[in-house]
């Protein structure tokens, strides 16, 4: 007995990502060709679980570029995806530290004192700071 496939409006279904998006991985080689049956697209079981792992990828923060490179590891090459979620993972925590940072400055400005924020001399300081080029990390430093 043959596996059933699916098409491709079934694997859009099963997985809640459109069936224009199915295409157009496809096309960028995240998703291999399905066979095709009186023209329509028919996949295999497996491709929900591909389709599970790209968008695993993209939560993690992965581009659809370095999703394609990801997929493309091969088992002989143990150390390849590795290398690659180990320098998004440093991508990760330079956005979480940036992200801390813009949180501290805007906490800080909810508590300023002064009606007007443009009025604070603290804030002045900081804006002229990131005018001349100082990273706001540098510029508030609190």
């Amino acid at each position: 007995m043959s596996e059933k496939l699916m098409t491709i409006g079934e694997l859009a279904h099963a997985t809640g990502v459109a069936a224009s998006a199915l295409r157009y991985w496809e096309g960028l080689g995240l998703l291999p060709a399905p066979a095709r049956s009186s023209g329509q697209r028919r996949y295999p079981a497996s491709a929900a679980p591909l389709v599970g792992r790209v968008l695993l990828l993209r939560d993690c923060g992965f581009t659809l570029r370095e999703i394609a490179a990801f997929l493309a590891s091969r088992p002989d090459e143990p150390g390849a995806w590795r290398e690659l979620a180990a320098a998004k993972l440093g991508e990760l925590d330079e956005q979480i530290a940036r992200a801390r940072t813009a949180r501290t400055a805007l906490a800080h400005a909810l508590a300023c004192p002064h009606e007007e924020l443009g009025e604070c001399p603290t804030h002045a300081g900081i804006v002229d700071a990131r005018l001349a080029g100082v990273p706001l990390a540098e510029a508030h430093r609190h």
